[in-house]
């Protein structure tokens, strides 16, 4: 069992995740040059861009990039260690980071996140900039504006990436992988921003632990991990038991993977993360922590949740308060508890899935790197 002493700030990079970053690139210096040549007033949306795509774990490509060489290695299609040898798969990899990098960009606007990764989020840059440039017009409004806009592009340019990587299928002969990752794409990108909105949505009464879970598993669990697997294996032509095992397999790590989220954004260190860690609190969210120490906490430390959930005034000492009845509650060790049991349960699915000894210890690397980290 894998055991919260092996946390990390970073993996460590693996198999062809060099190829994906030089991918995206090159993506976003040829789609600057575009803007550019629209106008010399457009650099630095591109720069903001060439800026926060260099970031991330890039945890999506590797599960995608992973899931394709455990299909080809198990046909015996194998070149040097972590070197791809599935047609697209690199360009898969790039569009799931350019996809998540558009996420971010609209997920900043409506978590009114200050900061991501140690740097000013897009829309605050913006309202920031036409602030101290004493422009006309409301500078929030023009930072929200220019963010929705910048994430927009980013997700068509994660389309163009994935249109790549179906042409180069078809153009190697398996024009049926290419339709495979193309219905892996468009199911991700729906339920991605269906777990988006019920995020959001209020549902008209206090959120139950099933409304928590839903949203973990189609805002998040799904396209950090399932999908990017699901779009490995279909590129690779993976039988229909490789993609029962990436469903498995991938729902439990990428739970896991949110729930440890959840955890980073009270209890977390935002030097390491790179986020305040007064956000998720003053904005409210109802996470899987939350909807735990609601089901047991007192009456007392019901208030204590009431008054400083949802509070934009929220300083060190509130936070200080709900991180209080979060482990009081018993709800942080639950959380923890439910983190260990899905590793466990995943680690075992990998230990029976019929795939190469490599494969299978990226895998374990890859949750590892997901679960037990810092940031």
């Amino acid at each position: 069992m894998l055991a919260p002493t092996s946390i990390r700030s970073t993996p460590a990079p693996i198999g062809d995740v060099h190829r994906v970053d030089e991918a995206l690139t090159r993506t976003v210096d040829a789609q600057a040059r575009i803007l550019v040549d629209v106008s010399p007033d457009l650099e630095p949306v591109a720069q903001a861009v060439r800026q926060r795509a260099g970031g991330g774990k890039r945890l999506r490509a590797a599960f995608c990039l992973w899931a394709a060489d455990a299909v080809a290695g198990s046909a015996g299609a194998t070149a040097g260690a972590g070197e791809t040898v599935t047609p697209g798969v690199v360009e898969a990899g790039a569009a799931l980071e350019m996809f998540h990098l558009g996420a971010l960009v609209h997920d900043d606007v409506m978590d009114r996140s200050d900061s991501r990764r140690g740097i000013p989020t897009v829309h605050r840059a913006f309202a920031d900039g036409h602030r101290s440039a004493r422009s006309t017009g409301d500078p929030e409004l023009y930072g929200h504006s220019v963010a929705i806009l910048t994430g927009d592009l980013c997700l068509t340019w994660a389309d163009d990436l994935l249109a790549r990587a179906a042409d180069a299928a078809t153009a190697a002969g398996t024009p049926e992988r290419a339709a495979a990752a193309r219905a892996v794409w468009e199911l991700m990108r729906t339920q991605t921003m269906a777990g988006q909105f019920l995020d959001l949505h209020p549902l008209g009464r206090p959120r139950t632990l099933d409304d928590v879970a839903r949203v973990v598993r189609f805002k998040s669990a799904k396209y950090t991990v399932e999908h990017p697997l699901l779009l490995g294996t279909a590129l690779a032509g993976g039988s229909g038991a490789m993609t029962d095992f990436c469903s498995a397999f991938g729902l439990r790590v990428g739970e896991a993977f949110q729930l440890r989220d959840d955890v980073l954004g009270v209890f977390g260190d935002s030097r390491e993360t790179g986020k305040p860690t007064l956000d998720d609190v003053r904005e409210g969210k109802r996470t899987v922590l939350v909807a735990q120490a609601a089901e047991t906490a007192s009456a007392a430390q019901l208030a204590v949740l009431h008054r400083h959930l949802g509070d934009d005034a929220l300083d060190e000492a509130g936070l200080e308060q709900v991180r209080q009845v979060l482990v009081e509650s018993g709800a942080l060790d639950r959380v923890e508890r439910r983190i260990t049991t899905l590793v466990e349960d995943s680690l075992a699915l990998l230990a029976a899935a019929p795939i190469p000894v490599r494969s299978r210890e990226a895998l374990v690397d890859l949750t590892e790197a997901s679960v037990w980290r810092a940031a």
